[in-house]
């Protein structure tokens, strides 16, 4: 069967790149809302967009109440600013919440209700062009049509999907991730690298993705641990910011599995960073997934040269879980207790969170089959883990 690959209409990559994207600016509409976050708005980059927008003509009005992960109260806020001010387009600039913001305001101007309405289901109305700069390296939401928003009420993170959501123009400048600090910049590089690995082993995965899935996992390995340890490391910044595109990419064409299903849950009761609670998830989750592509997870041990090209799949497969675990400690990945979650909570919510994982899609894209039953032992292991 033929596969097609789904991507930003522009995608405009390296230093310097918002220059060379202000030729697209001016076609998406005379005003924009600027969606970002407390931080990023008293930054030089917000400097350099705002420039780079009056030389081009276009209006802009800010919206900053992204404050941590996104809430469907954070999106009405947003729409309403969108909606007073005329605006005609989105800007998102920052990490992965005010981009995925960005993407769910634009839905909203244009699908009637609230955004809870549309958990799990398609979102195909054409919807105000978005535009994407990401300021970490990781989460891939510039080049991605889905949004992930906490709905309030029922305590669960909504993934949103569709087509439409994906931004029109993703502005890749890796200098704009220098300022990342060191548990940001660990977040998101476990992020796109859990994109990458989950992409390359899930059933939709196909010859493209694999190809940049693979390319993701080789940055990664070799340049998260220089951008942990020096934030000022160019080149690891660079080709981090490369690795979370691909990645992107990826999951947008060939999806995730456990790990994303799992994580969720996790960040909507407990308030764990997303890219951490993926971090924290994947050697168990991963080795679990193990025995139902050890094929797939021996190319990535030996892409990685953790394995011997002559070992058999197995023993490759199991060297690359090993080396995930090595590559967490030495980016010093927080285990549950440590990061301050109390253990008669967590057990108390594994139901409730089990039920989520599974009913969001995700572990339905494992080559194995995934149970509730075995999602909820997987918990259980993580705490001890």
């Amino acid at each position: 069967m033929a596969n097609v690959m789904k991507q930003p209409s522009h995608i405009v990559v390296g230093e310097g790149a918002l220059e060379t994207a202000k030729q697209f600016l001016t076609s998406y509409g005379k005003k924009a809302l600027i969606v970002t976050g407390k931080h990023v708005v008293k930054s030089p980059m917000m400097e350099e967009l705002k420039t780079a927008l009056t030389e081009a003509g276009v209006a802009y009005v800010v919206f900053d109440g992204i404050t941590g992960e996104p809430t469907d109260v954070m999106i009405e806020e947003g729409l309403a600013v969108y909606k007073e001010n005329g605006c005609e387009f989105c800007i998102g600039i920052g990490g992965g919440s005010p981009l995925d913001s960005a993407k769910a305001i634009a839905a909203m101007t244009v699908n009637p209700g609230k955004i809870a309405d549309y958990n799990g289901k398609v979102m195909d109305k054409k919807i105000p062009p978005v535009v994407a700069i990401p300021t970490t390296a990781g989460t891939g939401s510039e080049a991605t049509m889905f949004t992930i928003v906490t709905d309030t009420e029922k305590g669960i993170k909504m993934l949103l999907k569709g087509e439409a959501l994906l931004p029109e123009l993703a502005i890749v400048d890796p200098s704009f991730t220098a300022s990342s600090p060191k548990n940001v910049t660990v977040a998101t590089g476990l992020d796109a690298l859990t994109h990458a690995v989950e992409a390359y082993t899930s059933k939709k995965a196909f010859c493209m993705t694999d190809t940049l899935a693979l390319s993701a996992v080789k940055r990664i390995f070799q340049y998260l641990p220089a951008a942990f340890a020096d934030g000022n490391d160019k080149k690891a910044r660079e080709e981090m910011a490369v690795a979370a595109l691909e990645a992107g990419i990826c999951i947008n064409n060939s999806s995730v599995t456990i790990v994303h299903g799992m994580s969720r849950p996790i960040g909507a009761l407990f308030h764990v960073p997303h890219g951490i609670s993926n971090a924290m998830l994947l050697t168990v989750c991963l080795g679990f997934a193990l025995d139902g592509a050890y094929e797939r997870f021996a190319h990535l041990g030996r892409a990685i040269g953790a394995a011997q090209e002559d070992e058999s799949d197995e023993s490759a497969a199991k060297k690359f879980i090993e080396q995930l675990e090595k590559l967490c400690h030495t980016c010093e990945v927080p285990t549950l207790e440590e990061y301050g979650i109390d253990k008669d909570t967590f057990f108390a919510s594994i139901d409730k969170m089990s039920q989520d994982a599974v009913d969001s899609g995700s572990p339905g894209n494992t080559r194995k089959p995934v149970t509730v039953a075995d999602v909820k032992e997987l918990y259980k292991e993580l705490w001890a883990h």
